[in-house]
């Protein structure tokens, strides 16, 4: 059953490493530096904006940036001790912000413990059954005496097999020891699409058992989306579907896409109408939202369609102000940049972003339709999106303009059943209905959330 708390979360998403200005190569001899504890000064930053629940990227000991793991029971000593996390979600705690971490259960770093000893004793190492497709009949590209699976042939990367028992139980050892000595509230699974599917199962069976509210949500490029999100196995999945066009509808004025996919997870005959899907406009592996769109102003109305389509919004660090940044073909560090929270407040590309998306987290927070309401689609165009939020006790109505220019909206009302509504984005505006039709015209670049 999904936790009743997944439901109602606003998520904040943060790269440790990178935000934290940690080294990019891990000294495993060097003494721990606490700077995971810059996250404290941002507690107040995420609730004045609306979050109540952090996804935390890698940070568990590894080489490089995380998804190398070497140790999955310590903290990586570039962040800080055992003791800087269990403060640091005490604290996220206190102030009404429940945590999920990283499970990077897919793959381990050349670095971990157990691969070590293959490499020092070979074939009679007692953990050569730990990994996939180990043989001893060839070399590795790396000069190995053996071959073994990675994660797409990405060979500092060895894939688990989650097969072997003793494995298996050395990483629900650890989700124990992460539930148990941190109190964290969840686990966002790292390839979820590529992690042994038995393996999840066993998951979502043992952390139930621990924990009743417990959520696990499962990183899912392709596919569907299904097979994850169900009694068996995962609470929900990276909606990567909608991610696409939630920021290609408004770069190529093509609302179209997005109206699409949307009405085809959640409409009435929608596949995913039952499965609070995690959506999202960009996170720590793609580029980011505002180098993606072609007009700044895009933002603004973009996240209004974030908070408001069915799903979990997410928000990931820096881009609540429109930072930029773009990957490269070996690189994804400008993704993932350290940031001080004064500088970009004097200093922000979009300095009023954040104050839309705190009036959104609050609509979105004091609505049970937006919430968990069904979605119909009302009206679309190629720069302007309309659609209706219901739930037995409310009815919202969305209305998103994405053009240069004021767009006029004419709707049918015989689903409402009332003589005015109320604009809850713009300062409470009430608007006449009048021969049953709701008239409205949004502003260029902005939209309207109306409820009875």
């Amino acid at each position: 059953m999904q936790p009743e708390w997944a439901q109602d979360a606003l998520f904040y998403h943060i790269y440790p490493l990178g935000f934290c200005g940690a080294p990019e190569i891990n000294d495993p001899h060097s003494a721990p530096q606490s700077r995971l504890e810059k996250i404290q000064d941002w507690i107040p930053h995420m609730q004045e904006i609306g979050i109540n629940a952090l996804y935390l990227g890698p940070l568990f000991e590894s080489n490089t940036h995380g998804y190398d793991t070497t140790d999955y029971y310590h903290l990586d000593r570039r962040l800080g001790t055992d003791e800087t996390l269990i403060k640091l979600i005490r604290e996220l705690h206190v102030n009404g912000i429940r945590v999920i971490l990283d499970g990077v259960f897919n793959h381990v770093g050349r670095n971990f413990w157990a691969f070590r000893d293959v490499l020092q004793y070979g074939q009679n190492s007692r953990y050569c059954d730990w990994f996939e497709g180990l043989h001893f009949s060839g070399h590795s590209p790396l000069g190995d005496p053996f071959t073994y699976e990675t994660w797409q042939g990405h060979h500092e990367l060895v894939k688990l097999n989650l097969n072997n028992q003793e494995s298996q139980q050395h990483l629900l050892g650890a989700v124990r020891y992460w539930i148990e000595e941190f109190g964290i509230d969840g686990i966002r699974l790292d390839t979820a699409d590529c992690l042994n599917l038995n393996f999840q199962k066993e998951l979502s069976a043992f952390t139930s058992t621990l924990r009743s509210d417990f959520w696990l949500m499962g990183e899912v490029v392709h596919g569907d989306y299904r097979h994850w999100v169900n009694p068996e196995t995962l609470h929900s999945v990276t909606n990567y579907e909608c991610y696409k066009g939630l920021y290609s509808s408004f770069v190529d004025k093509n609302f179209f896409e997005i109206a699409y996919s949307v009405n085809r997870q959640f409409g009435e005959q929608g596949i995913y109408r039952n499965l609070p899907l995690y959506n999202f406009v960009d996170n720590h592996d793609v580029d980011r939202v505002a180098s993606r769109l072609q007009n700044q102003a895009h933002l603004y109305p973009m996240y209004c369609l974030l908070f408001t389509i069915p799903g979990i919004p997410s928000i990931y660090y820096g881009s609540e102000w429109g930072l930029a940044g773009l990957r490269t073909k070996t690189s994804d560090q400008a993704l993932r940049p350290s940031l001080e929270l004064d500088n970009l407040r004097q200093h922000a590309p979009q300095p009023d972003l954040p104050n839309t998306i705190q009036k959104l987290s609050h609509i979105r927070s004091n609505s049970t339709a937006l919430r968990r309401g069904s979605y119909q689609q009302l009206l679309v165009k190629p720069e302007q999106l309309a659609f209706i939020r219901q739930t037995a006790d409310q009815t919202v109505i969305v209305q998103i303009n994405a053009s240069d220019e004021p767009a006029k909206f004419d709707l049918p009302t015989s689903v409402l059943n009332c003589n005015h509504v109320s604009d809850l984005l713009n300062d409470g505006e009430k608007i006449e209905i009048a021969n049953d039709r709701l008239i409205t015209t949004v502003f260029p670049h902005w939209a309207r959330i109306l409820t009875l």
